[in-house]
C-alpha cells in the first residue's frame, strides 16, 4: 500500500549543527506510527519538516507516491498533513464553535453583508465532536475552561474535519495527568479508526505502546531504526530510548565514583 507520507533519507542542518541525518519514515492510513525519542533527539525539526515549516537539506518527501517539496504548511494542509503543536493554536478566551472554524469561517450573504453562519457552524461542530466521542456541554463555552485533555481533542476532531490524512501530534499528553492522558490516547485511536494515518510524537513510551503500531526511535538526530509492534517489546523500546550503551557506561562510572569516595570519607 502507498504510504500517505513518506520521508526518505532526511537530513537538516542550522549551521555546523547536524539536527537530522538520513532519516526514513512512511505513514500508511489507518496506522499509528510513533515518533519516540529524549529532548534534542530531533522530533520538532522532523515533523517541522514534513508539515511545510523547514525544507529538507538534504533527502526527498513523497505525498501518496508523488514527490513535493512545501514552500508552507499551507500547502502542506492542502494536502492533507495536519499538525496539531502542544500551544494548539487556539484562543483560550473564544469559544469551542469559534476556534473549531477559525480562520476557516463558513458564511452566508455576499459583498459587506457577508458574515458568520453561527448557525451551521454550530450544527456542524457538534456533530464532529460527538463522531471522535466529545460531548461537550455548550460549543459556545470558552475553551479556556476545557481540560488540556479535552482542548487536545477538539484540536484533533478539527483537524479530522478539515480533511486530514495525515494528523501530526506533537506531544499531546506531556502536559497531562493519567486520565487525561487517556482521554488524547482514545481519540488517537478513533482518529486511527476513521483510516487517517497518524503520526505520535511522544518521550513517553508507555503511551505510544498503547495505541502504535510502528516506532521509529531517534537519538541526536540519527535514527536507531523503525520496529513494528510485533517485532519488538516495550522493553526493548525503553531500554533503546535509555540509551543502553550510555546508561551502562555511566553505571560503571557512579560505581566507580562511589568506591572513590568511600576511600576518601
Amino acid at each position: 500500500m502507498t504510504p500517505l507520507i513518506e520521508a526518505k533519507n532526511i537530513s537538516k542542518y542550522f549551521g555546523p549543527v547536524v539536527a537530522l541525518k538520513d532519516i526514513s519514515l512512511k505513514v500508511h492510513a489507518g496506522e499509528v506510527h510513533c515518533l519516540l525519542g529524549d529532548n534534542g533527539a530531533g522530533k520538532s525539526t522532523l515533523i517541522k519538516i514534513l508539515s511545510g515549516v523547514f525544507p529538507p537539506d538534504e533527502g526527498e518527501l513523497f505525498v501518496e507516491g508523488r514527490p513535493v517539496r512545501f514552500e508552507s504548511p499551507r500547502q502542506a494542509m492542502d494536502l492533507g498533513i495536519a499538525t496539531v503543536y502542544q500551544d494548539l493554536a487556539m484562543i483560550p478566551l473564544m469559544s469551542i464553535v469559534r476556534n473549531f472554524f477559525l480562520g476557516r469561517e463558513p458564511t452566508v450573504g455576499f459583498g459587506p453583508f457577508r458574515r458568520f453562519d453561527l448557525a451551521t457552524a454550530e450544527k456542524i461542530a457538534t456533530e464532529e465532536l460527538k463522531k471522535i466521542g466529545i460531548d461537550v456541554r455548550d460549543v459556545h463555552q470558552a475553551v479556556g475552561t476545557l481540560s488540556g485533555g479535552e482542548r487536545q481533542s477538539v484540536a484533533i476532531a478539527r483537524a479530522v474535519h478539515f480533511g486530514a490524512k495525515v494528523l501530526i501530534l506533537d506531544e499531546p499528553t506531556s502536559a497531562l495527568g493519567v486520565k487525561e492522558a487517556a482521554v488524547v490516547l482514545r481519540y488517537v485511536i478513533e482518529a486511527r479508526r476513521r483510516g487517517v494515518g497518524v503520526v505520535f510524537i511522544t518521550h513517553n513510551v508507555h503511551h505510544a505502546w498503547a495505541v502504535g503500531d510502528v516506532f521509529t526511535l531517534l537519538n541526536r538526530g540519527q535514527s536507531y531504526g523503525t520496529f513494528r509492534k510485533e517485532e519488538t517489546s516495550r522493553e526493548e523500546v525503553l531500554q533503546m530510548m535509555a540509551g543502553g550503551e550510555e546508561l551502562a557506561s555511566l553505571e560503571v562510572e557512579l560505581e566507580e565514583i562511589a568506591r572513590n569516595q568511600g576511600r576518601n570519607p
